[in-house]
């Protein structure tokens, strides 16, 4: 599903049910609903009852692409043909002239519930031999001879809490799923969107833990919801979200909401709002950027064709310098720009070096940021080293406290981070990425060798008189 309804440039209907060996043809959205209009209404009804048809027609259309209610489910079209599922479409058909004008007007505008964003699955039937909940074609005509506008007769049906989208934007046809799968560490819209369904999944299916942070950031508690998800519905448990995983987390969430009903649940512009943007570059500033320099620097030390940088969270010439170094080193289009290709590429080559690195706890050793944010409900070996570095710097520094070592960031992980953070003057939000690790191993490493006896010194002790 694309965060916010678009028109889509293309339809591919399949002629026939769906599971039939039937062709497919591709045609202009705008000639789709003149084509349907044309087959399942008349062109001597009242204009109104011409439109408001339409705009059920253009409705029921755009919530099928919205959900890729047949693309998740492994066809390669977006609607069929067949009344006992959708439309009436008849391919090659003669067009009313009037029906092709009234489309080319309205077939950028669609019905919604107020307060959601997703079109209203608008069902309708004939009223003759067909009834449904649904508007009624032949009831329109009637409305429309009583003097009822487009509008009046959509809510006669379909309740007052509607509203019409009119001149939505027109985007080229796309598919939802990610390009690059989601898998722990990663940062992007696309997580937010997983993290978000899994949650309402999970109301259906208890077993499914919940995400406590929907924040966009792949941490281990989204990579377990992931997994148990995958173990219900017969995926590959690897915590991954791939196209597969994707597409059956879309599906069943469409189902638990009962999108393709009349009475949906639902989606608001809370949940489709964008968190990330598109990507980072001459001017950036912020988390994002901080830890794309941190990445940076550390490749540094492994390729002698990436420069140093500063780690500040300002995207300067220097670090955009350091990026088209990386895109050369790396085969990437150089244009100094971090997209999503660039981004992962480097994330990649971070997490490539770290991970060959043991998590393996040596008193006095630290190891570098493992690329993953750790936070509220992050599970991993990760956050026990943390809690044995906060430890460590307690001792010493009494505002931080002490922490029992389980290796779940739970409340008490979370207020000793915070602690951390105001000591060192970071911001106090308890989300511990490469800045937060980098000052923690820091202090840790600081301290445990000013604590060390060197070669020739003794302990200290009061002289009696």
């Amino acid at each position: 599903m694309p965060n916010l309804p678009t028109i889509p440039q293309t339809i591919t209907v399949h002629l026939g049910p769906p599971d039939s060996d039937a062709e497919n043809v591709t045609l202009p959205f705008p000639d789709y609903i003149a084509n349907v209009a044309s087959s399942e209404i008349y062109p001597t009804w009242p204009e109104n009852a011409i439109r408001a048809n339409m705009y059920a027609q253009i409705s029921f259309a755009l919530s099928r692409i919205y959900t890729e209610y047949y693309r998740t489910r492994g066809y390669d079209f977006d609607i069929t043909n067949s009344t006992a599922y959708d439309q009436y479409f008849v391919n090659g058909r003669d067009i009313f002239e009037n029906i092709r004008e009234i489309a080319a007007e309205l077939f950028n505008d669609y019905i919604r519930r107020s307060g959601s964003v997703q079109p209203l699955f608008a069902q309708y039937c004939n009223g003759t031999t067909v009834f449904c909940n649904g508007l009624s074609q032949w009831g329109s005509v009637e409305l429309a001879n009583q003097g009822f506008t487009p509008y009046e007769i959509l809510t006669y049906y379909y309740g007052d809490n509607i509203e019409l989208v009119q001149n939505a934007p027109i985007a080229g046809n796309s598919i939802s799923a990610p390009e690059v799968a989601l898998r722990l560490g990663s940062a992007n819209d696309d997580v937010r969107t997983a993290q978000l369904r899994l949650n309402r999944i999970s109301a259906n299916y208890p077993s499914i833990p919940k995400i406590a942070v929907v924040d966009g950031i792949f941490g281990t508690d989204t990579e377990a919801a992931v997994r148990r998800f995958q173990e219900i519905f017969n995926l590959t448990p690897d915590g991954v979200i791939g196209k597969s995983t994707w597409y059956t987390i879309q599906n069943i969430y469409i189902g638990v909401k009962k999108l393709n009903d009349l009475n949906a649940e639902s989606i608001t512009l809370e949940e489709v709002t964008q968190q990330y943007p598109g990507s980072l570059q001459l001017g950036s500033t912020g988390g994002g950027t901080r830890n794309l320099q941190f990445f940076l620097n550390y490749l540094s030390g492994f390729y002698n064709t990436i420069p140093p940088v500063t780690v500040d969270g300002v995207f300067g010439q220097t670090t955009a310098d350091a990026v088209r170094a990386a895109q050369r080193t790396f085969g990437l289009p150089v244009d100094g720009v971090v997209g999503e290709q660039t981004w992962n590429r480097i994330y990649g080559a971070y997490r490539g070096i770290v991970t060959t690195i043991p998590l393996e706890y040596i008193e006095g050793v630290t190891v570098p940021y493992q690329g993953n944010p750790l936070r509220i409900g992050s599970e991993a070996e990760e956050v026990r080293l943390l809690q044995e570095y906060l430890n460590y710097i307690s001792l010493s520094y009494p505002s931080i406290p002490s922490l029992p070592v389980t290796g779940y960031f739970g409340p008490r992980t979370e207020e000793a981070v915070i602690a951390f953070q105001r000591l060192e003057g970071l911001e106090p939000n308890g989300l511990v990425q490469s800045t937060t690790w980098t000052a923690i191993t820091d202090l840790y490493n600081t301290l445990y060798r000013g604590n060390q006896l060197q070669e020739g010194q003794y302990p200290g002790f009061e002289v009696g008189q």
